[in-house]
């Protein structure tokens, strides 16, 4: 499938790596379909871009919760993501969609409604984490910066 986006322009996506929300995403119920990408020019593995492929100028910053929650463990009732089962371990990936303002240093994470995606199926969900430890709004501005700079040493 070929598409023009606005973030990446151009790209070919194979079918193998159409991700499939049955019941869309929060807020956007009729995006259905999407692509993991990253920018490699960025030379950044934490933040990639969840393209949808039913709206191509839409694009969603997503990261791994554990790069900036190591211990994010949410209880997720099987109900929670029916649409998306049978589901193993190794299939399993987590994302929290990343929000950043024009004050970067108010960047957040939303780890209260985490993308649940089976890689082994290539369907996914959007959850509400029924729990008050998983904000919204998760401050993550000076956590990256610590990161950074311990990777530079």
């Amino acid at each position: 499938m070929k598409l023009t986006t606005r973030i990446f322009g151009e790209i070919d996506i194979e079918d193998s790596k159409i991700i499939e929300f049955p019941k869309g995403i929060i807020g956007f119920p009729d995006m259905t379909q999407f692509a993991l990408m990253h920018d490699k020019d960025k030379d950044t593995n934490n933040i990639r871009w969840l393209q949808s492929l039913d709206d191509p100028v839409f694009a969603m910053p997503v990261m791994d919760p554990l790069y900036v929650k190591p211990d994010f463990n949410p209880v997720v009732p099987e109900e929670n993501i029916k649409d998306i089962l049978p589901l193993e371990d190794e299939d399993l990936l987590v994302l929290v969609t990343v929000t950043v303002p024009q004050d970067i240093t108010k960047m957040t994470v939303n780890l209260k409604g985490p993308i649940i995606i089976n890689s082994g199926n290539c369907k996914a969900c959007q959850i509400i984490i029924d729990d008050d430890d998983y904000p919204v709004k998760y401050p993550i501005y000076d956590y990256l910066q610590k990161q950074k700079e311990l990777a530079q040493g």
